[in-house]
């Protein structure tokens, strides 16, 4: 059967490398001895720890209390004894306060959780958003925005009439959305009724990308008996998977610049956060652990695991087995948007979606010098928002901030299609982060950073 293939104007083809993982069964990563707990792997306030040195704690135990309305609470992954506090680097440079917990192995989860509500249709609107923020769900795709904030009652009165299911996964390399639609399809059902529920939104939109026709097919047939959800097929393109860009593929509606989904009437969520909801609506359970891809040349076995929040980056990495040749880098994320990070002593949070490890050998980071730029727009033709790559970052290497600005800087999302598809081999998002850094850096004093000058 031939479906109508959404897409949006802009973006570029990129190779996947997906085949590595998308068709192995997601594996239980094994629990630390050691987990490191970050009080702060949300958008919003940290949590505030609610344990001390020596205490006991069981699974899915809140061990971390949320601070005002745009935060969340942690939840400790494994059984045992908690044994310090520590600061570790997180994939974007910062430093995140964690508790550290003494695995007992025991696995024992705290009274009350992982009991199956009786009748969980019956749960109201207010019920099932309170279930969300106490089980701590935040947007898994990667942004970790706190999933009630964006449910709750609109200042504006503004309503969804749309909630869009992003099961894209545009980045190369990264199967793990389309592995837990595969493994657990029903639950990411049941979690986007609930969400349209919680919004009182009439209609649900499951979206995956056309290198992933077996989850498509799967969901058409789990879906295609209720009127209020419709599963659709998008191109596979770059960045096809992020929101704005997703939005315009389904509705056609454009979010406007410095705008939000809800101004064009819809909430996106990740697949993966559509499954944790289910799992907290009906059973109480806290967002304890995701599925990650651990993949790149550098692993003996590349696999999506499905792994405890807290566990080290280093002891996922050496449970797979000895890296191959000697690494390079390592990448929080995928190759376009992720983070290269300097230490593998990072822990797993609820927005890592994936763990890539390349050694010297790999044709994925091999770059030659940057070039004068040969005016050949190709930059310009990928944008996916429209933008003057070439523009801005002549005005940011003259440091003329004002026409960063005027060129709309602040609207580029950090894609890389343009930095993907230049011939001159200029990292052009690196110039736009610099100018992007001094528009925004301006205090209530007009003072500016004089480094940024």
């Amino acid at each position: 059967m031939n479906y109508e293939k959404r897409t949006f104007s802009g973006g570029t083809h990129i190779q996947d490398f997906k085949e590595f993982t998308n068709s192995l069964e997601t594996q239980e990563a094994k629990a630390p001895a050691k987990v490191y707990i970050p009080m702060s792997m949300h958008i919003g306030a940290p949590s505030k720890p609610l344990v001390a040195v020596g205490d006991l704690v069981k699974m899915g135990q809140k061990i971390g209390e949320s601070q005002g309305f745009v935060s969340v609470p942690a939840h400790a992954s494994v059984s045992g004894k908690v044994i310090g506090f520590k600061q570790l680097p997180v994939p974007n440079g910062r430093m995140a306060d964690c508790v550290v917990i003494e695995n007992d192995f025991k696995d024992e989860w705290l009274e009350g959780l992982i009991q199956p509500e009786q009748n969980p249709q019956a749960l109201d609107a207010k019920e099932i958003g309170a279930r969300v923020l106490e089980a701590g769900i935040v947007g898994m795709g990667g942004a970790t925005f706190p999933s009630h904030v964006k449910y709750a009652p609109s200042k504006e009165g503004k309503k969804a009439d749309h909630i869009i299911l992003n099961g894209i996964e545009c980045e190369p390399f990264l199967t793990a959305d389309h592995r837990i639609m595969l493994e657990r399809p029903e639950r990411i059902i049941a979690g986007l009724k609930y969400m349209m529920k919680l919004a009182d939104c009439p209609k649900g939109v499951i979206a995956i990308e056309e290198n992933k026709m077996d989850a498509f097919e799967l969901m058409i047939r789990l879906t295609e008996q209720d009127s209020t959800i419709e599963t659709i097929v998008c191109k596979e393109k770059y960045p096809q998977g992020s929101e704005k860009q997703l939005i315009n593929a389904v509705t056609g509606r454009e979010v406007p610049p410095g705008g939000l989904p809800m101004d064009v009437h819809v909430i996106v969520n990740n697949v993966g956060t559509a499954a944790a909801v289910a799992d907290a609506v009906e059973f109480r359970r806290p967002l304890i652990d995701r599925i990650v891809t651990l993949n790149g040349n550098g692993i003996v076995r590349p696999m999506n695991y499905r792994v405890r929040i807290g566990t080290l980056y280093k002891d996922l990495i050496e449970e797979n087995g000895e890296v191959i040749g000697d690494i390079v880098k390592v990448i929080s994320g995928g190759p376009m948007m992720g983070f290269a990070v300097y230490t593998m002593e990072i822990p797993v949070m609820k927005g890592t979606s994936g763990i890539l490890v390349f050694n010297e050998e790999s044709q994925v980071l091999k770059r030659e010098e940057e070039g004068p730029c040969v005016r050949c727009a190709r930059c310009v033709d990928a944008c996916p928002m429209g933008l003057e790559p070439t523009t801005i970052v002549k005005a940011a290497k003259r440091r003329d901030w004002a026409k960063t600005k005027a060129c709309d800087v602040t609207s580029c999302i950090e894609c890389g299609s343009c930095a993907y598809v230049c011939p001159s081999m200029i990292p052009l998002v690196h110039y736009i982060r610099l100018a992007k850094q001094y528009v925004t850096s301006k205090d209530g004093n007009g003072a500016v950073n004089p480094f940024l000058v």
